[in-house]
């Protein structure tokens, strides 16, 4: 079955050049040493199970630095081909407006108290045209205030562009712990695609590695060994993937086991509960891929903390996303390395590591954002819904193309979604019980 459609949208490299920004200081860089500028970016008549608005900081720029910029990425929208055909409907030409103020961001029910409104500025787009391929909308300065008073006028830098960002949709049809069926999804058809199997235990598995994951897979053995569960433990939990024809693809197991912090009911982050996720190896051994951390919020205690590492062959484990979901509504983890920067907080709650999106047919190659190509992720990498407590979870999962190169790909992203799901529960205070699928 083909991958689903999407069109992303990326706002990147802003700054801001002001008169004031080029009075002397102290300073001896090109970029103003404490930005106190933001813009609120917003895809008009855009409606989505998240937020239609995002905020970005703005760095200050010295008149004379040329075309200097932050080469990072602002914001960005992900539209699904039924978002488009609605967008479409609703507005016929869709526009980005960017609203740029000064001062900081503090909300209240008139607006931005703190903040000074500079200007205004609104981006048409073609979605129809970058459906097929990659567009540049805007790329450059643009004026922010008024063109008849030079001496005053101000100028926002920004890139604004949209690709083609084709994605495999899976959907599961009930719950992990009850071992439901995966269907990889496209518009109106589903497909069965994959069955999950929750277990308490599984002596089989077999664990080969060469990267600094071989101490806590050696612990992981042992503790599957154990046959006592104990009630102030969460702990050998797992689900195995496997394909249609019945052959195991890919497994999500509890290396660490979920305990409560000394007095308290709750998983510290100081002891975060972890997941191992793995693909087959060969010769009925398995192979790490990525590891999983859940914790419980110290200061918001209805708050879930994830951190997810990606486990290269050759290389140092890499951190791609790291996130804290509402235990009580839940959320969307993504890991998206489109942005080339420390990781921080990205529009979508993960973090932002690594580099731009791959070049391939219809689609940038994220130079235009200053990005490097250091990790074989790039672009978008893979998003997974996360139901609240107390409610039916039915994970849906979408992973990026480019990222699927056989059915132990797609699996692997597919038992992650699973150990995200499966970690809220496993997060759950200690002081209230579990449901019965998940107690041995």
């Amino acid at each position: 079955m083909d991958p689903c459609p999407y069109v992303r949208i990326l706002v990147g490299n802003l700054a801001i050049k002001s008169p004031a920004a080029s009075k002397p200081s102290s300073f001896s860089g090109q970029v103003h040493p404490s930005p106190s500028c933001f813009c609120k970016i917003k895809l008009k008549d855009f409606k989505s199970s998240e937020s239609d608005h995002q905020y970005a900081t703005v760095p200050l720029v010295l008149q004379d630095a040329g075309d200097s910029q932050s080469h990072t990425l602002a914001a960005s929208f992900d539209l699904s081909k039924p978002m488009i055909e609605k967008l479409l409907k609703s507005s016929k030409n869709p526009t980005l407006k960017i609203s740029v103020y000064k001062g900081r961001r503090i909300a209240s029910a008139f607006g931005f108290s703190t903040a000074k409104l500079l200007g205004k500025i609104s981006v048409p787009l073609d979605l129809t045209l970058a459906e097929s391929r990659a567009c540049m909308f805007q790329n450059g300065w643009v004026s922010l205030g008024d063109k008849k008073k030079a001496s005053s006028e101000q100028l926002l830098h920004l890139t604004v562009r949209a690709e083609p960002d084709p994605r495999f949709v899976f959907r599961f049809d009930g719950e992990p712990e009850c071992s439901p069926q995966v269907f990889q999804i496209q518009g109106n058809v589903k497909q069965p695609v994959f069955t999950c199997k929750f277990s308490f235990r599984d002596r089989n598995l077999g664990c080969r590695s060469s990267v600094s994951e071989s101490s806590n897979s050696k612990g992981w053995l042992n503790s599957l060994k154990s046959q006592k569960d104990q009630s102030v433990e969460r702990k050998g939990w797992s689900i195995m993937i496997h394909d249609l024809s019945g052959s195991p693809v890919a497994v999500a197991s509890m290396v660490t086991p979920f305990v409560p912090s000394p007095g308290s009911h709750r998983v510290s982050r100081s002891n975060p509960g972890a997941w191992l996720i793995l693909q087959p190896g060969g010769d009925g051994t398995w192979k790490p891929w990525g590891r999983l951390e859940a914790w419980r919020e110290q200061n918001n205690s209805n708050s879930v903390g994830f951190k997810f590492d990606v486990l290269p062959a050759t290389a140092e484990p890499v951190t791609l996303a790291g996130t804290t979901l509402s235990a009580v509504n839940g959320g969307k983890f993504t890991i998206d390395v489109t942005s080339g920067v420390t990781p921080v907080n990205s529009p979508h709650g993960s973090w932002d590591l690594g580099s731009g999106s791959t070049s391939r047919p219809g689609s940038g190659s994220g130079s235009e954002f200053g990005l490097e190509k250091q990790l074989f992720y790039k672009g978008f990498v893979m998003s997974a819904t996360v139901d609240g407590e107390g409610k039916v979870s039915k994970p849906e999962v979408e992973v990026g193309v480019q990222h699927v190169t056989c059915t132990e790909d797609a699996a692997a992203f597919v038992a992650l979604a699973a150990a995200m799901d499966l970690s809220l529960d496993a997060c759950k205070l200690f002081s209230q019980k579990l449901r019965k699928e998940l107690r041995q």
